[in-house]
């Protein structure tokens, strides 16, 4: 019984990590209309870090050592720091929800290519094929879209945040997988939370309207993204091979594309939904035989 669990559970988890990812740029949205996007991460970081310090306390897991502490922390900079900072100054400069989370979308093909060579995992050329139709998908959701002025910046950020989110992964995977992710997972909110905190008193006002939409998705954000769906990539990445998991990221930019045209009205047209049903299509290649 316990094992047929295990097995529904494996399944499923990918789908639920989509879900709860795309999630997290509709979240940002909300929150950005209380706060400047630093802060706002300082903040949410500061209440990961309090939440990860009580299942410590209770699990009382074991601690890396010095050096697994300095991976935990770099880890924890890519896939937290300068993706998600990237991420919401990208939404804070009027970049959509929907499209924010295109360039990160980009993810597996840039995932793959540094995986083949730095993990030694090999891509097969139907994966390959996968991959580019993916990248197709993406290119199609994202046309006729205004790339100067000041989404420029917006998209400059995004770019950022999409090297950052792919390092990041492939470092979680190649120095932090054998780090019980409790203790790691504080170390890297404990390191992310100063990175922030930093960042927002040297570039920000600090200034917080502590409205309840900004307090619900604060707690949404910080509860079931940096604690939920952050575990439940790292279970994937220790897994699966980074190629799969990276594809899942293909299917973000649709998921939230959708969620953004139902909460913002935020544009979709049918080249758009062309785009997505082809970045559905490419991670079902990628993954055709994975288990």
């Amino acid at each position: 019984m316990t094992g047929d669990f295990e097995k529904i559970a494996a399944r499923a988890a990918p789908a639920i990590f989509v879900v709860l990812w795309s999630t997290g740029f509709i979240g940002t949205k909300y929150v950005l209309n209380s706060a400047e996007p630093l802060t706002y991460l300082a903040i949410r970081m500061a209440c990961v870090v309090g939440l990860m310090a009580i299942i410590v306390a209770i699990a009382r897991p074991r601690w890396p050592d010095r050096i697994g502490i300095a991976h935990s922390a770099v880890a924890g900079i890519l896939v937290h720091g300068i993706y998600l900072g990237g991420t919401a100054i990208a939404i804070a400069h009027s970049i959509p929800a929907g499209l924010s989370a295109l360039i990160p979308g980009l993810q597996p093909i840039l995932t793959s290519t540094l995986a083949s060579r730095w993990l030694g995992e090999r891509v097969t050329p139907l994966q390959w094929g996968g991959l580019l139709l993916g990248l197709a998908g993406v290119v199609l959701i994202l046309h006729d879209r205004p790339m100067s002025g000041e989404a420029g910046w917006g998209w400059l950020a995004s770019a950022i945040s999409l090297v950052s989110i792919t390092l990041g992964t492939l470092y979680q995977r190649r120095y932090c997988s054998a780090i019980d992710w409790r203790a790691g997972n504080l170390v890297q909110y404990v390191a992310v939370t100063i990175f922030f905190g930093l960042g927002a008193w040297l570039f920000e006002t600090n200034v917080v309207h502590w409205t309840g939409e900004f307090i619900l998705a604060l707690a949404w954000l910080a509860v079931v993204l940096s604690i939920g769906s952050i575990g439940l990539l790292y279970w994937l990445i220790r897994r699966s091979a980074a190629t799969s998991v990276a594809s899942l990221f293909y299917l973000v930019p649709a998921v939230t594309s959708l969620m953004a045209y139902v909460l913002f009205g935020e544009r979709l047209d049918a080249v758009s939904i062309i785009g997505m049903i082809a970045c559905a299509a490419a991670v079902l290649v990628v993954n055709r035989r994975s288990v």
